[in-house]
């Protein structure tokens, strides 16, 4: 099917150019290089008259002038007949005023209650402390102040001011404030684990926000060799892919360590991976948290994971919220199972060593 515009077009589909160009004169030719230099008529980022030849006949009526044209354009506007109104305009008033409705007052008359002419007299001639003590007798506390009711029925069981209790009381507020900042150092701890320092157990980096990610590193280089490090955290440091990269790394190498905490970082989902892929050889590690990262891991990081803790039986306690209920089952189911073998070597153990006590 052709479109209409394209049966038009037809004629020129066999037109030679060169023979058109042949036939125009020097001059021809040099006027339509001219044009050529000065327009492009496919350029849409450039102005109309960039685009196109100049094809206006009236001469230029000198520069602009802002006041002079908004002087005419208001004269224009003023001189033009305003359309006439096919439905002439009245002042009457069409449809039925609005009156709201008014709403009944209800009126309450007071009830007169009379009273005994000795109880009369009495309230009467009563004095303002006799009143209270009436009224809190009555349980009609809300009739006198908190200071009145405590003088009326704290003073008769041995109750003070300070310790009497209103029936509301607002809860004093607790000020909340904010955590201090890590106190570790972080070049000395990264030179004592390179010197591979014994007193070094546990080595807590988090919050640390300002640690360069190739000091982080070269902390896991340094644990490669370190052999006294047995907890090693990095929440909240902004550690990232190649960080994570170095920790696998490192874990491949390391016998000494027990517990890893990466926690909310820049981590993704290519990161844990490699972790994950370390681990599978790695029979120290029991504890690793990775939850809580930048973005969320996918289904193919959790599948592996899953895996993971599947084969090592080593690790008994993971630190990670599953998206997808399939990983999360198998992860759980993989844990429990590692636990309750440490459980029975446990057992075994201790029966082995009972039975050696035994005469």
């Amino acid at each position: 099917m052709t479109l209409p515009f394209r049966k038009d077009l037809d004629k020129y589909k066999d037109l030679d150019e060169d023979e058109i160009l042949g036939k125009l004169s020097e001059e021809e030719l040099k006027q339509l290089e001219t044009v050529l230099d000065d327009l492009d008529p496919e350029n849409a980022l450039l102005p109309a008259g960039f685009r196109q030849k100049d094809q206006t006949a009236k001469k230029a009526s000198g520069p602009f002038d802002r006041e002079r044209l908004l002087a005419y354009l208001e004269k224009q506007a003023l001189e033009h007949k305003d359309r006439e109104d096919y439905v002439p305009f009245t002042k009457e008033k069409k449809g039925k005023i609005f009156i709201p409705k008014q709403k009944p007052v209800q009126s309450y008359t007071e009830e007169k209650i009379a009273l005994d002419p000795e109880l009369e007299e009495a309230l009467t001639s009563a004095t303002d402390t006799e009143l209270c003590d009436l009224a809190a007798i009555l349980g009609m506390s809300n009739l006198i102040t908190n200071n009145q009711f405590c003088d009326v029925v704290g003073s008769s069981n041995g109750v003070d001011k300070d310790s009497f209790s209103n029936i509301v009381k607002g809860e004093k507020m607790l000020p909340v404030f904010d955590e201090p900042p890590n106190p570790t150092n972080v070049e000395e701890t990264l030179q004592r684990i390179k010197a591979n320092d014994s007193r070094l157990v546990e080595v807590n980096l988090n919050n640390i926000k300002n640690i360069p990610i190739p000091t982080l590193k070269e902390f896991a280089k340094a644990l490669e060799t370190n052999t006294h490090v047995k907890n090693f955290s990095l929440a909240a440091t902004r550690s990232n892919d190649p960080v994570a990269v170095a920790l696998a790394d490192m874990l491949r190498v390391n016998t000494k360590l027990k517990s890893l905490n990466i926690e909310s970082n820049f981590i993704t989902g290519v990161g844990i991976l490699a972790l994950v892929d370390a681990l599978k050889d790695n029979e120290t590690l029991t504890e690793i948290k990775i939850d809580n990262q930048r973005q969320q891991l996918g289904t193919l990081a959790e599948v592996e994971i899953a895996k993971m803790l599947e084969e090592n039986t080593k690790i008994l306690k993971f630190g990670y919220h599953f998206t997808q209920q399939g990983p999360r089952a198998r992860a759980a189911a993989a844990i429990t199972k590692n636990n309750d073998l440490v459980w029975s070597i446990r057992v075994k153990v201790s029966a082995n060593t009972f039975s050696s006590l035994q005469p």
